[in-house]
């Protein structure tokens, strides 16, 4: 049986643990030998995003000293997953980084393409708009993009799709970017706003009722946007949905 440690973003931990706990209930019901390794941290991109990077090496050699011997790592964060893959380079690359680099995994992506796409028992009754991160769609490919021409595919709404009575919402713009983008939302407040209004102009015109995601990042900025203005909208992580019974 494969051996898998679970990676929970240091924003999820402290701000959205509901996301982590649904993210490791659902990977149980999916028969995966799960193990949250307690001393984890960072994955190290808030320092690298601000300019810092070489102050994370250190970060980066304790998560690979943390999840070295799991034969795949698993989290509920495409940015994260993606920092780990990408930026990872900066190090000594012997043989435990290089399984770290090629072994984490978002989510969505390990279920359809290491789990081999199961069906899971899973129910959601409401109107929903799927937010696709560009760290997701750019980065770890989960996605088609508009600006490449190719077939459409979104590995996230696929598996969407498998909860009953969910109402998966098409969006005028279903890969524009929320405006977040780490220390840009600081550095870059006023586009960051106003990128994070259109995109959720498009969820609230299509009368969406749910907004959910692979990144609890970039719904964590749609979510402020959505207290500010009164919007009748929740935000939801993909995990909790692909969790739910409701």
């Amino acid at each position: 049986m494969l051996k898998v440690g679970l990676f929970i973003p240091c924003y999820i931990d402290q701000f959205y643990p509901q996301v982590g706990i649904a993210t490791l209930e659902l990977l149980e019901k999916l028969g995966v030998n799960i193990s949250y390794p307690g001393n984890q941290t960072c994955c190290g991109q808030p320092m690298a995003n601000s300019g810092f990077e070489c102050y994370s090496k250190d970060t980066y050699k304790l998560f690979v000293k943390n999840f070295q011997d799991y034969d795949y790592i698993v989290s509920p964060s495409g940015s994260c997953v993606y920092h780990v893959r990408q930026y990872f380079n900066i190090i000594e690359q012997n043989e435990q980084v290089g399984h770290i680099r090629k072994n984490t995994f978002e989510l969505c992506d390990f279920i359809a393409n290491v789990l081999g796409d199961p069906d899971f028992d899973a129910s959601f009754h409401k109107k929903v708009g799927l937010h696709q991160s560009c760290h997701g769609l750019r980065g770890l490919r989960l996605g088609e993009c508009s600006e490449m021409v190719a077939e459409p595919f979104s590995i996230t709404e696929s598996q969407l799709r498998k909860v009953k009575g969910i109402d998966l919402v098409a969006l005028k713009r279903k890969d524009e970017c929320c405006g977040f983008g780490g220390t840009f939302a600081i550095a870059e407040e006023a586009i960051s706003v106003k990128m994070g209004k259109d995109r959720l102009a498009d969820h609230v015109e299509h009368g969406v009722e749910v907004i959910t995601g692979g990144d609890m990042s970039c719904l964590m900025h749609l979510e402020g946007l959505v207290k500010r203005s009164s919007q009748p909208v929740e935000v939801k992580h993909v995990a909790e949905i692909l969790n739910s019974q409701c």
